[in-house]
């Protein structure tokens, strides 16, 4: 047997246990990386694994991404032994050592305001849902997946219960894609996040005269998909003569102006969804020299 047909016996397995979207996120990386590279051979050889790394890795794409596909390559591999399809052979891969430090991308301050404003001066459903983003980090899907009853006036919170996605399907030779409103990922994803006043002042009025079980950006039965919004959020940034940044940038530039106004990283891990508080203190708490000085300052202080 050979590991493309170990992989399509895998993925039959795992359908049975994991989120449709979980499901086709690995079917693609099989079908797109895993059988070009490895398809017709036998086993998972250190060698072969390396060089499928580097060789990805040349070809652009991201580490993240490679690692990835490693996860679903052991996985794979864990099955194939279990059932007898193949022998263990242990591998370990190593990754490049980049000088180069990623900076996060997020939004000046002036840009920031300058966008709120612009929402707040030419009411749409869409502009409110920039202004629900600045307010509050959410998600691209999770802002499409809104209904308006999830704001809860007397707590004065947002609920946030589901995400809207586009997935992609590998049948076979078949691909095609469909758009899936479904459950947030994880448990912590699924929150309640507390409504500033200004926003409430907005929500208030509104929430009188449309229908609870509409989504918030169409203010429809059908929610707007994620491209389709993303789109529109561009063409927004271009019109104010903001400098490009994702739709993702949103999030960090909220994350990031909450942990510049000294509130407690557990509490903007919390109102973002992070499944742990390493995830926001890796992206968000980097102390500048002038903190650096003051905790060395400090230490001294109660030695000398």
């Amino acid at each position: 047997m050979v590991i493309k047909e170990m992989a399509a016996l895998w993925k039959a397995d795992k359908k049975q246990y994991v989120k449709t979207s979980t499901y086709s996120a690995y079917s693609l990386l099989i079908s797109n990386h895993v059988v070009p590279f490895f398809g017709e051979k036998e086993e998972f050889l250190e060698g072969d694994v390396q060089k499928f790394v580097l060789d990805s890795l040349a070809n652009g794409l991201s580490e993240k991404t490679v690692k990835d596909i490693i996860v679903v390559i052991r996985m794979i591999q864990k099955f194939a032994v279990k059932k007898g399809f193949m022998q263990l052979r242990p591998f370990d891969v190593v990754f490049p050592k980049s000088s180069k430090k990623q900076e996060l991308a997020i939004m000046a301050k002036e840009d920031q305001k300058k966008l709120f404003e612009f929402a707040k001066s030419n009411f749409s459903f869409r502009n409110l849902g920039i202004t629900i983003c600045l307010s509050t980090g959410l998600r691209i899907g999770e802002v499409c997946g809104l209904r308006w009853s999830d704001f809860d006036l007397d707590e004065g919170v947002l609920k946030v219960r589901r995400t809207v996605q586009r997935l992609y399907h590998v049948d076979g030779e078949k691909r095609f894609t469909e758009i899936v409103v479904a459950e947030p990922k994880t448990r912590e994803s699924n929150r309640d996040i507390p409504l500033s006043g200004e926003l409430l002042k907005t929500i208030r009025p509104l929430m009188k005269v449309v229908n609870p079980d509409f989504y918030v950006l169409s203010n429809e039965a059908s929610p707007i998909e994620p491209r389709t919004y993303r789109n529109y959020y561009k063409k927004t940034l271009k019109k104010l003569g903001i400098p490009e940044l994702k739709f993702h940038g949103m999030r960090h530039s909220f994350a990031t102006r909450c942990i510049e106004s000294k509130n407690s990283v557990k509490t903007v891990s919390v109102i973002l969804g992070h499944s742990n508080i390493t995830t926001t203190m890796n992206l968000y708490v980097h102390p500048d020299n002038k903190e650096k000085k003051r905790c060395i300052e400090r230490m001294l202080k109660d030695i000398l």
